[in-house]
């Protein structure tokens, strides 16, 4: 043993004594995680956040979170001489003149939109596949409150440059703001520390920007990590997985390693994205003037779907007690979204109030075997793209030839009507599927190849499946009872009658599900 090895023995004994770490150590370094692509999804958001916190702690070196009034004589010549805010010119410095800045500036922009987008296909990960049920319903609530957290704080991150795009954004949110009764006005006073645009809005939302909701996102993501460790992690069904267990692979050696090189991974696409595809040149905007509006002005996509819905909203007002309510911007940008948001995080609860199923839930749904749940998501994704297209309908008018009213009929009568259609082509290609599997563990696989039968009769030759698509195929939750008696086994009486007519609903999509195989039938397959 080397003096180098004694050394770190003796500090490894040192700690452990006083702190029981080998136990603890050994303990968690075995546990056992799934292997499947789908949960790298949160990973590509923690990395991403991560990326954030770097990217960003450079950028507030040189950036100057102040509205005084400077005379702008950089580098940057077409804007030399013009009138801006502190803001807008140390951001034209960082990108022009900082070594680096510019790149970090872009590494920042697009570690933000990837965080976004992890967000969203992890939290439609989770939603398709029923990981919120019992007992992750305070796991999902901190997802839905972190894609929330991600959409202000991504809104307040691209206002702080001061261009004449963010501008743009910020006048909007000041409208939406005075859109609410009586308070409005006060607290978009407030807010802007005056009348818009004010010289305390940028310092404020600053300090929102790098710490306040930093510390809140540390705070959600830990919380969230913690729960997944010690509620163990879901699984999709398989040969050997229960609710009971996890099959996978140890967090050391096997899941730290691909986990440290996927960070390098997920870090070298924001890297070359940053250095290949510009993003947010506000030297083509100029600084903001409350007078100007840019053209083509777009949101980043995350905010784009709350841009359709205010673009899209009809010019209704309404005159009472002194006080003007603009419905077309209260509706679409405050009520609106607050039942959606409402609606997705308690839809875990809303879900095992109608289902009557209350039990802890470790294997994944196949989403075909939940064809509401799945109908009713594709239903709220048609809704938020039809949505995010007009938020972009002068662009898109302007690119296929098309005017904006046609955009605007188009957007207001198709998220009316093609999210019910939605829903009802997926339910029933959920339901089709179903059908499809059911025939694949009864009668086998279509080979193609015909046989005619002494009677004259031709048959196509089936192929059984092997024993583990059987078992994958028909392992999932049984339906509930098409129809609900009026009392429980305790006597007791069940819930209402609404309750009732939801679950007798719910249980009748599922009435077409697979059949469980008994254990004979997989004999007989694993035979063949």
């Amino acid at each position: 043993m080397t003096a180098r090895e004694r050394v770190a023995g003796t500090v490894a004994n040192y700690v452990d004594e006083r702190t029981g770490a080998a136990a603890w150590m050994k303990k968690n370094l075995n546990k056992v995680f799934p292997d499947h692509w789908s949960f790298l999804l949160g990973e590509i958001a923690l990395y991403s956040f991560i990326i954030l916190l770097l990217s960003g702690t450079f950028l507030t070196f040189w950036f100057d979170p102040s509205q005084r009034e400077v005379i702008y004589d950089g580098d940057y010549q077409p804007l030399s001489g013009l009138k801006m805010s502190a803001a807008y010119a140390s951001t034209l410095h960082i990108s022009f003149e900082v070594r680096g800045g510019l790149l970090m500036r872009q590494i920042h922009h697009w570690a933000a939109l990837l965080f976004m987008v992890a967000i969203v296909v992890h939290l439609l990960r989770v939603y398709f596949t029923g990981a919120f049920r019992k007992p992750r319903e305070f796991n999902w609530i901190i997802g839905v409150g972190l894609l929330t957290l991600g959409i202000v704080e991504g809104f307040l991150g691209y206002s702080l440059p001061d261009d004449l795009l963010s501008g743009t954004g910020v006048r909007i949110a000041e409208a939406i703001i005075q859109a609410l009764p009586v308070v409005g006005s006060y607290l978009a006073f407030f807010a802007f520390g005056g009348a818009f645009p004010g010289e305390a809005f940028i310092p404020r939302i600053y300090t929102v920007h790098v710490l306040l909701l930093p510390g809140i996102f540390l705070a959600l993501i830990t919380v969230h990590l913690m729960l997944v460790w010690y509620q163990k992690h879901t699984q999709y069904p398989g040969p050997g997985r229960t609710e009971k267990n996890v099959v996978g692979y140890p967090l050391f050696p096997v899941y730290m390693a691909k986990a440290g090189g996927f960070f390098f991974i997920v870090f070298g696409v924001i890297a070359f994205l940053s250095a290949v595809a510009s993003i947010n040149p506000i030297w083509l905007y100029g600084p903001y003037t409350p007078g100007q509006v840019s053209a083509g002005s777009q949101p980043d996509w995350y905010m784009g779907w709350l841009d359709g819905l205010v673009r899209m909203a009809p010019p209704l007002e309404t005159h009472a007690f002194g006080h003007t309510i603009s419905w077309n911007i209260l509706i679409p940008g405050l009520i609106l979204p607050g039942i959606m948001f409402t609606g997705l995080a308690l839809y875990p609860f809303i879900e095992a109030w109608i289902s009557g199923d209350k039990r802890e839930h470790h294997i994944l749904d196949r989403p075909r075997n939940v064809p509401n749940r799945t109908a009713i998501g594709a239903m709220a994704l048609t809704f938020t793209i039809v949505a995010l297209l007009n938020g972009g309908n002068d662009i898109i008018a302007t690119t296929f030839s098309l005017t904006i009213n046609q955009m605007m009929w188009f957007s207001r009568i198709g998220i009316l009507v093609l999210p019910p259609i939605a829903f009802v082509i997926t339910k029933r290609i959920c339901l089709s599927l179903q059908r499809a599997d059911r025939d694949l563990v009864l009668h086998g696989r279509e080979t193609g190849t015909l046989v005619r039968m002494p009677s004259g009769e031709f048959v196509e030759i089936h192929e059984p499946i092997s024993a583990e698509k059987a078992w994958t195929l028909t392992q999932h939750e049984q339906p509930v009872p098409l129809e609900l008696p009026a009392t429980d086994a305790r006597g007791l009486k069940r819930p209402g009658a609404i309750k009732n007519k939801l679950r007798n609903r719910m249980s009748r999509a599922h009435a077409v599900a697979v059949p469980k195989v008994s254990a004979q039938d997989l004999k007989e397959i694993e035979h063949h």
